[in-house]
């Protein structure tokens, strides 16, 4: 008998002028990027989450904490990696995942497929399994105001 485990993931970065933006594993051109202990990925922070809390172990600050400065600067992907060793530790394959961006600017319409396709490899599992989604807040909140970017995650994972 199959065992299924849902989980959800979310998170928040601000966005400054001058940063590097690295969303979904790929570095994006834009004039602002994500403020955080790490690279600020925020997608594969959410995806982190995601699957952390679908197994119960607790969420990404848990297991990365930005306290500890080995974290300073990582590399989200390499995170992801880590989180996938305990995914497979637990006997857990992923079934699907689906992350939604919100983003006021720059549109990521160009971008998707190139992260589905990072996040597909860090994961090895198909494309087809991986939803990468973005949206605006029609100008509202501090998305609207370009002050930072959110994303939600929910994984399916069966054993």
């Amino acid at each position: 008998m199959r065992n299924f485990r849902i989980g959800h993931g979310y998170d928040v970065h601000k966005l400054e002028k001058g940063k590097k933006f690295i969303i979904g594993g790929i570095e994006i051109d834009h004039d602002k990027g994500a403020v955080g202990h790490s690279d600020a990925d925020v997608v594969i922070h959410v995806i982190c989450d995601a699957f952390l809390g679908a197994l119960s172990l607790g969420d990404i600050g848990k297991h990365f904490p930005d306290t500890d400065n080995k974290y300073k600067g990582i590399d989200s992907k390499i995170l992801l990696k880590k989180v996938m060793k305990l995914v497979k530790e637990e006997k857990y394959q992923i079934s699907n995942v689906d992350v939604t961006i919100l983003l006021q600017k720059p549109k990521l319409r160009n971008y998707i497929d190139s992260m589905r396709d990072t996040l597909s490899n860090i994961m090895e599992i198909n494309k087809s399994q991986i939803s990468v989604k973005a949206t605006t807040t029609e100008g509202l909140g501090f998305v609207g105001r370009e002050e930072g970017v959110a994303a939600h995650c929910v994984c399916i994972l069966k054993t």
